[in-house]
C-alpha cells in the first residue's frame, strides 16, 4: 500500500518550516549529550472575558492525588475511563480508582515514579502504567492488585494501547514492544531509527485496523505494525527535517495520529499536518502546522493546537484552512477534543476553553487546578488530569 519514499513537499512548506522555533516552554528537550536546551519563552496573551457564555458542561468532581515527581513536567498522564470507573495515576507512583460519584474505589502504591499512564481496558479489566526505570505494570481494576508486571528496553511516556490480547508501547529508545495481556511476556519488538535530539515523549499508539498498530516515532515516520506478532506492514514519513539547526530539523510525531473513514491523519513537531487515503496510499493534502498532540476530527474538519497556541481548522478533504483563532496565543495548550457540539482545548492555567467548530469562536469556559496537558472525551464526559495532580470530570450540559 505504501513505500518508504520521503513526501514530496512544496518549497514553500520547508521554507516556512525551517523558520520554526521551540515556542512552547513546558517542552522538553533531550540531547544526546544529556543537556537540556532551552525554548524561547512568549508570555502567554491574556484571556478577555467572554460575553453571553454559554453553558457547555457540568462539573461532576474533582479530586486530587498528591504528585512529589520531578517528572510531572513531562508526563502526559491521561484518565482511565469506561463510563462507571476512573483510574489515574500520579508521578510519585499512586495509583487510583474513583467512581463517577466520586468515591475511592482502591489505592495501590507502586513505590517508584510513574510516567506513562493509563492504559485501561475494562474487558478485561486491567489498567496498564509504565515508571521511571521502564517497568511496564499490569493491575486488575477490581482490587487494584498486580496481575504482572515487565521491565523492558527503554521509558514509555505515554500511555499503551491495549487490543487483540496485546500490551502495545512506544519506548523513548525508539523501541516499540508487544507484551502479553494475560502475562506480561514479551512477545515482539521492533526498532525505529532514533535521531540524536528530540522532544521528550512519544505518541500514544493507536488503531488502525483490528489486526494493525499505528505509531509515530521520533524519526518523524508512522510505523504500521502487525498487533500479533509485530511484523511491519509499512511506514510513511510525516515530519520533514528542515532548518540549520538540530532542534529546528526535530520531526517527533508525538500526538497520536488518527485513523477515521478511511483517512490517516498526522501532524509533526517539525510543522507538516499530512493527510492520507487509506485505500490508496496517496497524500491528499499537506499543510503548515507544528503541534505535539493529538488532532480532533469533525465530519468536514481537522482540528490542531500549534505550539505556538494557535487552534487551527482545516477542510478534511482538500487542506483548506477553514479558520485558526489566536486568543490562546502561547499559552501551552493541550489537544483539542470534541465533546457534544464543541472543541475543548485546555491551558497553563487550568482553564479549558470550548470553542465552536463552524468559526473557532470561544463560547464557554471552565476551570480546574495546573496545566493541562491532555484532554479526554468519552460517552459524553470530558476528563483531564493537571500537571498538578487535579484529576477533573465534567458532564456534557443537554
Amino acid at each position: 500500500m505504501y513505500n518508504n519514499k520521503p513526501l514530496s513537499t512544496p518549497a514553500s512548506l520547508i521554507s516556512k518550516a525551517s523558520k520554526i522555533t521551540v515556542l512552547c516552554a513546558s517542552i522538553a528537550l533531550v540531547a544526546a549529550c544529556g543537556k537540556t536546551i532551552k525554548p524561547e519563552e512568549h508570555k502567554p496573551t491574556k484571556l478577555v472575558q467572554l460575553e453571553q457564555a454559554i453553558n457547555v458542561v457540568e462539573p461532576v468532581f474533582q479530586t486530587s492525588i498528591s504528585d512529589r515527581s520531578k517528572l510531572a513536567d513531562v508526563n502526559r498522564f491521561e484518565v482511565g475511563f469506561d463510563g462507571k470507573q476512573l483510574v489515574v495515576a500520579s508521578g510519585a507512583g499512586k495509583v487510583q480508582s474513583y467512581g463517577l460519584n466520586g468515591q475511592t474505589l482502591w489505592s495501590v502504591d507502586l513505590k517508584e515514579d510513574i510516567v506513562g499512564a493509563v492504559a485501561f481496558d475494562s474487558t478485561s479489566q486491567t489498567a496498564v502504567v509504565t515508571t521511571k526505570s521502564a517497568r511496564v505494570v499490569a493491575l486488575d481494576t477490581n482490587n487494584g492488585q498486580v496481575k504482572w508486571e515487565n521491565k523492558i528496553s527503554g521509558t514509555v511516556l505515554a500511555p499503551a494501547l491495549i487490543h487483540n490480547n496485546r500490551v502495545i508501547l512506544s519506548a523513548n529508545d525508539g523501541i516499540m514492544h508487544g507484551l502479553s495481556l494475560q502475562s506480561g511476556q514479551s512477545i515482539w519488538q521492533f526498532a525505529t531509527q532514533t535521531p540524536s535530539i528530540s522532544v521528550r515523549g512519544s505518541a500514544k499508539p493507536t488503531l488502525l485496523d483490528n489486526q494493525t498498530a499505528l505509531m509515530g516515532g521520533a524519526d518523524g515516520r508512522l510505523h504500521a505494525v502487525e498487533i500479533e506478532s509485530g511484523i511491519p506492514k509499512w511506514n510513511r514519513r510525516v515530519g520533514i527535517p528542515s532548518g540549520a539547526s538540530e532542534i529546528q530539523r526535530m520531526t517527533d510525531v508525538d500526538g497520536t495520529p488518527t485513523v477515521d473513514k478511511g483517512q490517516l491523519l498526522a501532524v509533526s513537531y517539525s510543522g507538516q499536518l499530512m493527510s492520507a487515503d487509506l485505500a490508496s496510499g496517496q497524500i491528499t493534502f499537506l499543510q503548515e502546522a507544528a503541534s505535539k498532540n493529538s488532532l480532533a476530527v469533525t465530519d468536514t474538519a481537522v482540528i490542531t493546537t500549534t505550539l505556538d497556541g494557535i487552534v487551527k481548522a482545516f477542510d478534511r478533504r482538500t487542506g483548506e484552512l477553514l479558520w485558526e483563532n489566536e486568543a490562546l496565543a502561547y499559552r501551552q495548550l493541550s489537544n483539542p477534543e470534541l465533546i457534544g457540539n464543541y472543541i475543548a482545548v485546555g491551558d497553563l492555567e487550568g482553564v479549558v476553553h470550548f470553542l465552536s467548530p463552524q468559526d473557532g469562536r470561544i463560547v464557554s469556559r471552565t476551570q480546574t487546578k495546573g496545566p493541562i496537558v491532555k484532554l479526554t472525551s468519552q460517552g459524553g464526559y470530558l476528563l483531564t488530569q493537571t500537571k498538578s495532580g487535579q484529576v477533573s470530570v465534567w458532564r456534557l450540559v443537554r
